[in-house]
């Protein structure tokens, strides 16, 4: 059995900590009303940098979600550096997660599918 990896242990820690500075303490007027989830992050063996996943309800937010939080990259790392004891903290990259839009199309393909042998017996 493998061990948990420190890389998986930061992922997380980030994940939870980026989750509550962006709800709580990025105060850009830009993403007031627009609901923003922190999916997943994965940091990179040497936590040099980590990927951050965001997802949101509004597909034409996106892009404006992406660019909001790269603005505001520096401030959510010297925050992270405040809450957490550790030596460097990882740059941040931003992206928008697609998997659950892409599972709802997976599940809709099979229904399709399920409804077709149905209608074929």
């Amino acid at each position: 059995m493998l061990p948990y990896k420190r890389s998986k242990r930061v992922a997380d820690l980030l994940r939870e900590e980026l989750a509550d500075i962006i709800m709580r303490r990025v105060k850009d007027p830009r993403l007031g009303e627009k609901f923003v989830t922190v999916v997943d992050v994965s940091v990179t063996d040497d936590l040099k940098l980590a990927r951050v996943y965001v997802s949101t309800l509004k597909k034409e937010d996106r892009e404006d979600i992406v660019d909001i939080l790269k603005s505001a990259r520096a401030f959510m790392r010297s925050e992270l550096a405040k809450r957490l004891r550790m030596k460097s903290i990882p740059d941040l990259e931003f992206f928008i997660d697609t998997s659950i839009e892409y599972g709802s199309r997976i599940e809709k393909l099979l229904k399709d599918i399920k409804a077709t042998e149905k209608a074929g017996d």
